[in-house]
């Protein structure tokens, strides 16, 4: 186990984006939190510091609390690789799919409470009574009961979900059921991800949200979007750009190195190539290949000049994922029997992550540079990289799965598609995207105020102070 740095950040810089009645009460409800909260720890306890929209909540939403004189902790739990195979088939259960159909029996259940019990023994040393100890995932949950034998506070924060469970989300909850019904609470981003069996009363409905500070979404001007993408390797640099800057999470300068091996075959795409783009993880649920067809069978011929660029983590960079090289070598298949005037314009990044601030502000580039960014998801818990596209003013093209539906109006501030799977309604979408710069306009404008509105971290946190109100008082 491993226990992660969190820097305070200041509460004011965040109000300051906020409509005054909301920045009134964030900083309201950051006063009640200091109160109600002084002598306790709040610990957050997960499986990776980075990768993934957990780790980039946590950072953030830590700092804040941090800022709001709250003393937050967050610990990352170790793991081996049979461990999260299991939890990784988990975690496709609870989304619906089979994933690799492994078995989740004995041999499983005693494994996986093997390899939390020896991270158990450290977080008890660390845990005091009344702390409170939020819990993230399937890989958390056999921690219940024995955070609960500490004395804390135990919720359980269930990141994912679907719509419609089916047998294989069954299987899922029949494996989680038994540890997580102890804790004192969950939580869940929507309603219908919630198990029949939960009690109501201890179940809490809390939304995702972004930073707008984070290396990842702060602003950046078009001229430097341009040197960091030509630096890393993204696209055309034929003046060799050397030296790029730019600020990292702590405020210290950082330098955006070159990565002559960022992209798998072929060159960059053109600076002023229309750039359609995905960023996700290399997961099967993304259906990174499904994006593929759709723009190589339906937005290629149409529009000649663009350019479609799919953008992840490097694989095995991200601990805690043990199915992102095989989804990548998927992709990498499909690209290569591309024809090869269309495979010239398909692009696969995979996205260095030993320095996790330049992997934020080159994905913070990639999607400001877009012209079109799409999440053709097949199922989705919340779907954090459409939050991030929509708060930099760019038009979205999503799958109607998940919590996507929570933040797209179809029309308003993105277009939606109704059945995930269906290539030709993805590319008809993007066409549509491409060939009208005041529908991108409108709709990137619209995007951006939902965020600010709605998917910031103030709201975020006044929702878990009001959690944390009703368990310890």
């Amino acid at each position: 186990m491993q226990l992660v740095e969190i820097q305070a950040a200041p509460l004011e810089k965040l109000a300051q984006l906020l409509a005054p009645e909301a920045a009134e009460r964030f900083m309201a409800t950051a006063e009640r939190a200091r109160q109600l909260l002084a002598g306790r720890v709040v610990w957050n306890v997960n499986t990776t510091a980075h990768g993934g929209g957990v780790a980039e909540m946590l950072q953030a939403l830590l700092a804040y609390g941090r800022g709001a004189g709250v003393d937050t902790r967050w610990a990352v739990i170790d793991g081996d690789p049979d461990f999260f195979a299991i939890t990784k088939r988990l975690h496709n259960l609870l989304h619906g799919s089979p994933g690799d159909g492994g078995d989740l029996g004995a041999a499983e259940h005693a494994h996986y409470e093997e390899v939390l019990a020896k991270n158990l023994d450290e977080l008890q040393r660390l845990v005091r009574p009344g702390d409170l100890v939020l819990l993230h995932d399937p890989q958390t949950a056999g921690l219940v009961d024995g955070v609960r034998t500490a004395g804390a506070h135990v919720i359980w924060r269930s990141h994912i979900g679907r719509d419609d469970g089916n047998s294989e989300t069954e299987r899922g909850w029949d494996f989680l059921g038994g540890y997580v019904e102890r804790a004192h609470a969950f939580v869940f981003s929507r309603q219908r991800y919630v198990p029949t069996w939960l009690p109501p009363e201890r179940v809490r409905l809390i939304a995702p949200s972004i930073d707008p500070f984070s290396t990842k979404n702060m602003v950046l001007d078009d001229d430097h979007v341009s040197r960091v993408l030509r630096r890393a390797g993204l696209i055309e640099d034929g003046d060799r750009i050397e030296a790029v800057e730019f600020t990292r999470r702590d405020g210290s300068p950082g330098f955006v190195r070159r990565h002559p091996d960022l992209l798998s075959g072929g060159g960059p795409p053109p600076r002023g190539a229309p750039l359609v783009v995905q960023v996700s993880r290399w997961d099967g649920l993304k259906d990174m290949p499904g994006v593929l067809g759709a723009f190589a069978q339906h937005v290629a011929p149409a529009e000649p000049e663009a350019h479609l660029m799919l953008v992840g983590p490097a694989v095995s960079a991200v601990s805690d994922d043990p199915e992102d090289a095989g989804v990548l070598a998927a992709c990498s298949a499909v690209w290569a029997g591309l024809p090869e005037p269309v495979r010239r314009r398909c692009h696969l990044a995979c996205i260095p992550m030993d320095d996790v601030d330049e992997d934020a502000v080159i994905v913070n580039a990639v999607q400001r540079h877009a012209t079109v960014v799409v999440q053709k998801s097949l199922v989705e818990g919340f779907g954090l990289t459409v939050t991030e596209a929509m708060w930099k003013g760019r038009p979205v093209v999503a799958s109607a799965v998940g919590g996507i539906q929570d933040q797209i109006t179809d029309g308003e501030e993105g277009l939606l598609l109704p059945d995930p799977t269906d290539l030709e309604g993805l590319g008809d979408r993007i066409l549509r995207v491409l060939g009208d710069p005041d529908l991108r306009e409108r709709l990137g404008a619209r995007a951006h105020e939902r965020v600010r509105k709605d998917f910031l971290g103030d709201r975020h946190l006044i929702q878990y102070v009001d959690l944390f109100g009703d368990l310890v008082t």
